[in-house]
């Protein structure tokens, strides 16, 4: 590690004088903190918060490094449970052993699985280990990489060699005002403007769109003005930085080969409207994503928008450090704040380490330009082997639909979190996070990663000046562990406990008045509309452009996709709240439903309950009572889930219990179904068609098939999705129970 002079500064905190020695970057002026301070006396209150955190500087390395041996100290811990969430341990825990438990011991808490996974991930993790001096971490001891990807001690001109001095001044400020980043970045809020903002007072308007269809625009801080995608675009409108101007259009062209469609346009269309309101920086939600449709296109779209914000932050820095080189001594230097008070921008979260590896694909093609000698890439090798797949390993011989391959496809680990620092000739990888511009990495990474309050070992520090933030496949944490981004979500644009090294001077005064969360751009892609999914973008969401969500209702629904001639009972359930739903579901199950079944004549029963918490609740009702039944979850061995299938297949069990989350990981089809019970209508609108068509491995009279679902009226976008909105609208406007008969595709 380079040597960084030490300064002697004095700060007045809270009516005292506090003398420290504090280390500097190389080649920057001394701080002007305290001076700041006093030209600001509207903030003085969050300014001393800050410069506060300079008492911890001189034990901030002691401190990492006694956490960092501690860490290593559970590096023998085993990491099975942890990843009990993703489907590669599916059916890990065997769920006979402990049913006392309301819970079982079948799934794993968060807590438990955030400790044992600590330990393992430490080898190939750095992201705590920001100081070089620790010996465990060989590969970021190299003073000259250190030194290559620092901001602090990089100039534009070394940088960018072919972005010279006089080009940086030749640069209009008609073309800086018009920058996307620039405009958004550079805006002052108003403290009338922030409170507006946390009294969530939006106003909304709705537009429509060729490709995305029906859009709902709310502002709280603007004025509702329509807007409109661009016919036409080219390299000047978007505003990138090199060399994406040079390199985005070969790269998207791989791609538009690939969808038959015209090489001689920038984007498709959904990519041109995608891109549009990315570039505004305004939030965006859109649920309409698919793996085998448009995935990599909107992809390709965020991690140039990305890569993009991340060069234009970067160059600002570089050319902000050849500027104070040259200026004269004791010029002032406060016109330089360019930074976060941490140096992490981007947080991309991905569900497997399969998505990661595309991410950083994307983001050396785009750092590639055509005919020159390719980027420099370090650790591209230990990335490969540890996020690509095994060539040698064959995939099971069997048969599962296009979705499902599509997901699951490659390196499928849910336990992963990875650094990038970039510049534009080199990319490093596996960063240190606090020397990071980018982060991937999967909830249960991040997890693990930010702690629980009351532990020792945690850090979140670095999301503290996140300034976009990616959640790509939103409908797969559902499917593992919604908690761990709800824990996220609370833990982003805080103040950092630590100063971490930062030079206040250089510090925007929107992260120093902790107003960063109002400038966070938040892009959210989902396979489908969820109320949870939707609680994260209306209550987690605060970026004063504004935010636009794709809200198209479905017209048809999953249920015109049955091909079994097949009666569909939908029976409505009542209930006072939201929060009494699920016991209201629970007491009109089985006075209602489950009577009717009881009988050996409606034997092969399948229950599918999307809840694990109510799957473990019918489980143990169904023990009390003392039916004949069987079941199958995410965590049950495969040796159960053998003699389970079976058992109902043959009739020795009347009752099958069937998880969401089971079929999810495993697609497995289940014979042996006469009547089917939906306990709640599923996530996935697709599934409902599915298990629906597993009646067709059935040798018998389909006139004797029944399906029973139930529904709430919390449960609109879900039935909408599998009966089409206006057969949903009919059967949500009567108080009554609805008993709606349908016979698939030919009602």
């Amino acid at each position: 590690m380079r040597s960084c002079p030490s300064e002697v500064i004095s700060l007045r905190v809270s009516g005292r004088e506090v003398t420290q020695i504090c280390e500097l970057p190389e080649n920057s002026d001394q701080s002007s903190s305290e001076s700041d301070a006093e030209n600001e006396p509207e903030r003085v209150s969050e300014y001393h918060k800050l410069l506060a955190l300079l008492k911890t500087v001189p034990g901030a390395e002691e401190e990492e490094e006694e956490e960092d041996e501690d860490e290593s100290e559970e590096g023998d811990e085993s990491e099975a449970e942890t990843n009990s969430e993703g489907p590669q341990e599916v059916g890990g825990t065997d769920e006979e052993d402990d049913e006392s438990d309301v819970l079982g011991q079948e799934e794993v808490t968060a807590k438990d699985a955030i400790k044992q996974a600590v330990g393992q991930e430490q080898a190939d993790e750095t992201d705590n280990s920001g100081d070089p001096k620790h010996g465990a971490i060989e590969e970021f001891t190299d003073v000259k990489h250190e030194s290559e990807f620092s901001l602090e001690t990089n100039f534009m001109e070394e940088e960018s060699g072919d972005y010279s001095a006089a080009e940086r001044e030749s640069s209009s400020s008609r073309e800086v005002s018009e920058d996307p980043y620039r405009a958004h970045m550079n805006k002052e809020l108003e403290e009338k403007e922030i409170e507006n903002i946390s009294a969530c007072s939006k106003t909304t308007s709705q537009l429509k769109w060729p490709t995305l269809g029906q859009l709902v625009f709310s502002s709280i801080t603007q004025k509702l003005k329509t807007f409109k995608p661009d016919k036409e675009l080219d390299l000047k409108q978007l505003h990138l930085h090199k060399p994406l101007d040079s390199t985005w259009p070969k790269v998207n062209c791989q791609l538009l080969s690939m969808l038959n469609k015209p090489s001689d346009s920038l984007f498709t269309l959904l990519q041109r409207e995608l891109f549009c309101i990315m570039n505004l920086y305004k939030d965006l939600f859109y649920p309409e994503r698919t793996a085998l449709g448009n995935g990599e296109e909107i992809r390709q779209t965020y991690c140039l928008h990305a890569l993009n914000h991340v060069l234009k932050a970067n160059a600002q820095v570089l050319s902000s450090n050849a500027k104070r080189r040259d200026q004269k001594p004791g010029a002032d230097s406060d016109d330089f704040r360019d930074q976060g008070l941490t140096r992490p921008k981007v947080l991309i979260v991905v569900p497997f380490r399969e998505s990661a590896l595309r991410v950083v694909q994307i983001f050396i093609s785009l750092l590639e330009s055509g005919n020159k000698k390719q980027i420099d890439v370090s650790n591209k090798k230990r990335f490969k082997g540890e996020f690509g797949s095994d060539p040698d390993e064959k995939p099971p011989n069997l048969k599962r639909p296009e979705d499902y391959e599509a997901v699951f496809a490659g390196n499928i680990d849910d336990h992963f979190r990875i650094g990038v620092a970039v510049l534009q000739k080199s990319m490093r990888l596996y960063a240190p996070f606090y020397s990071s511009d980018i982060i991937i990495a999967s909830p249960l990474g991040l997890r693990t990663v930010i702690g629980a309050e009351g532990e020792k070992k945690r850090d979140f520090d670095f999301l503290s000046s996140i300034e976009i933030l990616i959640i790509d496949q939103a409908d797969i944490y559902l499917m593992q562990n919604w908690e761990h981004i709800l824990h996220l979500m609370n833990h982003l644009n805080l103040l950092p406990l630590n100063s971490h090294g930062v030079d206040f001077s250089r510090v925007r005064m929107l992260n120093l008045n902790n107003w960063s969360k109002y400038y966070r751009q938040t892009l959210l892609f989902s396979a489908l509309q969820d109320p949870q999914i939707n609680s994260i973008f209306n209550k987690h969401c605060f970026n004063y452009r504004g935010q636009v969500a794709v809200r198209n209702v479905p017209m048809t629904g999953s249920i015109n996709h049955v091909v079994v001639q097949l009666p569909h009972v939908f029976r409505r359930l009542e209930s006072d709240s939201l929060i009494s739903i699920i016991d209201a579901r629970f007491q009109f199950f089985i006075d209602k439903v489950l009577p009717e079944y009881r009988d050996a004549v409606m034997s092969h029963t399948l229950i599918y309950v999307p809840s694990y918490f109510d799957y473990v609740r019918l489980r143990n009702y169904f023990k009390k009572e003392e039916l004949n039944f069987t079941y199958t979850c995410e965590y049950t061995k495969k040796s159960s889930i053998s003699r389970a299938r079976q058992f109902f297949l043959k009739g020795e069990r009347q009752f099958l219990l069937f998880t969401e989350r089971f079929h999810f990981y495993k697609r497995y089809t289940i014979r042996g179904i006469r009547n089917l019970i939906f306990y709640e209508l599923p996530t996935y609108s697709h599934f409902y068609s599915e298990i629906c068509n597993m009646m067709k491995a059935n040798n018998g009279e389909e006139a004797t098939w029944t399906c029973t679902v139930l529904y709430s009226k919390y449960d609109v976008q879900k039935l909408a999705a599998v009966v089409g909105i206006e057969r949903a609208a009919q059967m949500l406007q009567s108080d009554k129970s609805v008993h709606l008969f349908v016979t698939g595709e030919n009602e």
